[in-house]
């Protein structure tokens, strides 16, 4: 009898200590136990390839791991990674309003589904897109540009640097419609060559992030018009944003966050969150994400819970100016 009352507590406390036993808390102390993959949807160069090797290098002091850069030009095929990929918590993606918030809407049939494929870490920083034209385009201000476009839309191009859909593309289409011209667009594979024929004056026109173009701005390299957002950016304070110049209730921002594939333990995507809230925090990150245009966002918006809510709701908002643009890929 004294042996079966061992063996019977013996057997209640193996019961409970599974029903306490959560693997996936022992996953995240361990996590990470070796380099992990930040997949980043542009070629090396870009705007979000300069964000996020800023983030890299101070997530991989908090993680104690590497943090690797894995450059990937095609966005759609960059997010359709982590959407498909191992929830191991060893790749998560840099993902922004073009490859999240426009796909849903521009895709006739859409690769990934952005309201439920994903499992959204936090928001991590906004940029406004950029006008900027050639540097003998002849406009200086928005009302210039915007005559002389609609006097002259047959005759220009506007050019992308990430293709069809991209960011740059729907933003300056966006523009075009708000303005009211067609413009025949012209898309390149990242915006390096987009942005050389644009200095020699085969592309009139392009709607990009800050980064690559604040010091061509600055140099006199292309022609700065307006910012597409509600404000000004203070790397470039002579730059009027396109509310400034007369085009009321338009905007075209951009924003990052950190997305895991769906299914990573919740564990991995806390110790992520809490990772990526220090490196925001880290006042030398911070300020080299403004020397970019990028604003890091307030703490209250960091949050995955806050993430999963502000891409339906963006969803929500670029749908329409996209339908109005008339812009679908099959």
């Amino acid at each position: 009898m004294r042996l079966r009352g061992r063996k019977f507590l013996h057997l209640a406390s193996a019961a409970t200590l599974a029903l306490t036993f959560d693997p996936s808390q022992g996953q995240a102390q361990e996590w990470p136990a070796r380099p992990v993959t930040m997949v980043v949807p542009t070629a090396a160069g870009g705007g979000a390839d300069i964000l996020g090797r800023i983030l890299a290098g101070r997530l991989s002091e908090i993680l104690g791991q590497p943090v690797i850069i894995e450059n990937l030009g095609n966005a759609v095929a960059a997010t359709n990674r982590i959407a498909k990929g191992m929830p191991d918590g060893y790749h998560f993606n840099l993902g922004g309003t073009a490859h999240l918030a426009f796909h849903p809407t521009i895709y006739k049939t859409p690769v990934y589904n952005s309201r439920t494929d994903f499992a959204p870490v936090a928001l991590v920083v906004e940029q406004p897109f950029l006008l900027v034209t050639r540097l003998d385009f002849p406009a200086n201000n928005l009302q210039e540009f915007s005559a002389f476009t609609r006097a002259n839309q047959s005759k220009l191009q506007y050019g992308s640097g990430a293709g069809a859909g991209s960011g740059n593309h729907l933003s300056c289409e966006m523009l075009n419609s708000a303005i009211g011209v067609k413009v025949t667009h012209v898309p390149y594979r990242d915006i390096g060559p987009l942005t050389q024929d644009m200095i020699a004056g085969r592309i009139d026109y392009q709607c990009p992030l800050p980064g690559t173009m604040i010091p061509l701005i600055q140099n006199d390299k292309v022609k700065g018009i307006a910012t597409l957002g509600k404000g000004r950016l203070a790397v470039l304070p002579n730059l009027a944003s396109a509310e400034e110049q007369g085009l009321t209730d338009f905007e075209a921002p951009n924003w990052y966050g950190l997305f895991m594939p769906k299914g990573t333990p919740e564990p991995i995507i806390r110790k992520l969150n809490q990772a990526i809230i220090a490196t925001l925090d880290t006042l030398s990150v911070e300020q080299r994400l403004a020397a970019l245009g990028a604003t890091v966002v307030a703490p209250e918006r960091r949050s995955p819970e806050y993430l999963q809510k502000f891409v339906v709701s963006e969803i929500e908002k670029w749908g329409v100016p996209i339908r109005a643009a008339g812009v679908l890929i099959e």
